[in-house]
């Protein structure tokens, strides 16, 4: 790998030569050279400026749109949509076959917050305090944002590079990109909470490669999207189109709906305790945002299933299995890291059996067998979190469910 050291060294070797081969140039060779470079090139006027943009629009060759907009032509109906390998004009948003996702991104929409507007000074002074967490506390606290500050990066790459380009639904499509900017601002309130505590910002976000059980949920994540964001991957055949459902369950699934739960419960549990509240507060806000990823998510990928029966078939059903199992295995060793003692209400065998929970819920979202028979939710609290619907904060610092003027209701 070079450095500017080495950078450096090979430019101070290069240097001699270069002097020693550089041959003087007549005025003539110059004014031969300057001739050159702008014989196709001729200033103009201000006032031809507007006159040569109308000669270039009335020149203009329109064939490579045309060529572009091919078998898009006419209105779009209903049944020419499809999630995926549509041929259906992409910027026709309307007519709507999938209510459900304009309707998430309505929701999310409305329910815009950014990170500045929660209160940071409680955490910041707790952080500060010699004796105002244990050493156990402020582990979980960097780790969880050390795996949170990278992971939704992970996720928005994912989206931004493979996900949008592959969905061919528009209003599929809108509801993506507000996802991605809800990862944006999500990747903002873990920086603003490592920022306002004063942490080592290289350690933080350097995690999810120097520690394992980060590392391990990291990479996991990573071997699903490397081929589908190659920019000349393209689905169509069976192979193709079953990375791009394996890609989705990778990363709605597992990433948002399993891979956040641990530290979203731990942090969770900290505010309850009123302790770094703010910190709370924020993952509070990304909960509900993420709950809703996710449940978009499942919605694309059973509508997939759907639409295209020939995927879904033992085979896969096996792969999607394994996959949720895998991600359970890789958050039960999260918890096992992050908690060797018992913290905060909880230990690791207690989050082991929550996320044999979930697990059982994701994997019965899919239309497959729960594994862990008997499984149970010893964080009851988690579920009131998410279900609470405008009422007042969880931690009494303001309106959990925050909507934007235009979609507040005053009845």
């Amino acid at each position: 790998m070079l450095n500017w050291d080495d950078y450096n060294e090979s430019e101070k070797i290069q240097k001699p030569q270069q002097i020693k081969e550089a041959q003087p140039v007549s005025t003539e060779q110059k004014v031969e050279t300057v001739e050159e470079n702008t014989s196709e090139y001729s200033p103009v006027e201000a006032g031809e400026r507007a006159k040569q943009a109308q000669e270039a629009i009335d020149n203009l060759d329109t064939k490579q749109g045309e060529e572009e907009l091919e078998g898009l032509a006419g209105r779009v109906q209903v049944d020419d949509k499809a999630m995926i390998n549509c041929r259906a004009d992409l910027n026709q948003l309307v007519p709507f076959k999938y209510d459900w996702a304009w309707q998430k991104y309505l929701d999310g929409s409305a329910n815009h917050w950014m990170p500045q507007e929660i209160n940071m000074t409680a955490d910041v002074a707790l952080w500060k305090s010699q004796d105002g967490l244990t050493a156990d506390e402020r582990m979980i606290v960097m780790r969880n944002l050390g795996f949170f500050s990278t992971a939704d990066s992970l996720v928005a790459n994912n989206l931004v590079l493979a996900i949008y380009r592959l969905i061919t639904n528009p209003e599929c499509r809108q509801y993506i990109l507000r996802q991605s900017f809800e990862e944006a601002i999500h990747t903002h309130a873990y920086q603003y909470c490592i920022e306002s505590l004063g942490m080592d910002e290289g350690e933080i976000f350097n995690m999810y490669r120097e520690i394992p059980s980060v590392a391990k949920k990291a990479s996991w994540g990573l071997k699903y999207t490397k081929e589908i964001s190659d920019p000349s991957f393209t689905t169509g055949t069976e192979e193709t189109d079953k990375q791009l459902l394996k890609n989705l369950i990778a990363f709605y699934c597992v990433l948002e709906g399993i891979f956040f739960y641990c530290g979203f419960t731990q942090i969770l549990s900290m505010g309850r305790r009123n302790k770094m509240t703010g910190t709370a507060e924020q993952f509070q806000y990304i909960l509900r945002d993420e709950s809703m990823h996710l449940n978009f998510g499942i919605d694309m990928i059973n509508q997939i299933k759907i639409e295209n029966p020939h995927l879904w078939d033992e085979e896969m059903r096996h792969e999607a299995a394994q996959m949720i199992l895998e991600g359970t295995e890789l958050e039960i060793q999260y918890a096992r890291d992050t908690m060797p003692r018992g913290i905060l209400g909880m230990n690791a065998g207690m989050m082991e059996e929550y996320l044999q929970f979930i697990a059982n819920r994701r994997l019965v979202q899919i239309g497959l067998e729960e594994e862990f028979e008997g499984a149970t939710n010893p964080f009851p609290w988690m579920s009131e979190i998410m279900d609470l619907r405008k009422e007042k904060n969880f931690f009494e610092t303001r309106v959990i469910e925050y909507q934007t003027g235009g979609a507040l209701s005053w009845d």
